[in-house]
């Protein structure tokens, strides 16, 4: 399984990013996608993440100012990153597992994924 993440960059405070992941190895369309963020000396934290069919769930944190969506036809999964201040600064991390019940009822959770993106950098900064 190989989950390639792209679109990072610097960007300034109040601006906006598209992420995108795209996969293969795996039957995407059986697939959660997830993505995390892990900011410089803080542990990785859940963003949101995304079901088959396209139904998503966000971190409260973060549901104002990101939207995650995906493309099954081309095994890809973006996440739109709006109104960036600089603690959204991070590497961010896409991630797929298999879609059951477990992962549905713990999305949230990084022990529901078992591939991993080698992440992208965001840095918000004037």
């Amino acid at each position: 399984v190989q989950l390639q993440a792209s679109g990072g960059g610097l960007v300034q405070p109040g601006g906006s990013l598209r992420l995108s992941c795209a996969a293969s190895g795996l039957t995407f369309s059986k697939s959660g996608m997830g993505w995390f963020r892990q900011a410089p000396g803080k542990e990785r934290e859940f963003v949101g993440a995304v079901t088959p069919s396209g139904s998503t769930r966000y971190a409260d944190s973060l549901k104002a100012s990101v939207s995650i969506s995906r493309d099954n036809s081309r095994n890809t999964v973006y996440l739109q990153l709006n109104s960036l201040r600089p603690e959204d600064t991070a590497v961010y991390y896409c991630a797929a597992g298999l879609y059951t019940s477990d992962w549905l009822a713990q999305r949230w959770s990084e022990r529901s994924y078992d591939s991993w993106g080698q992440g992208t950098l965001v840095t918000v900064s004037s």
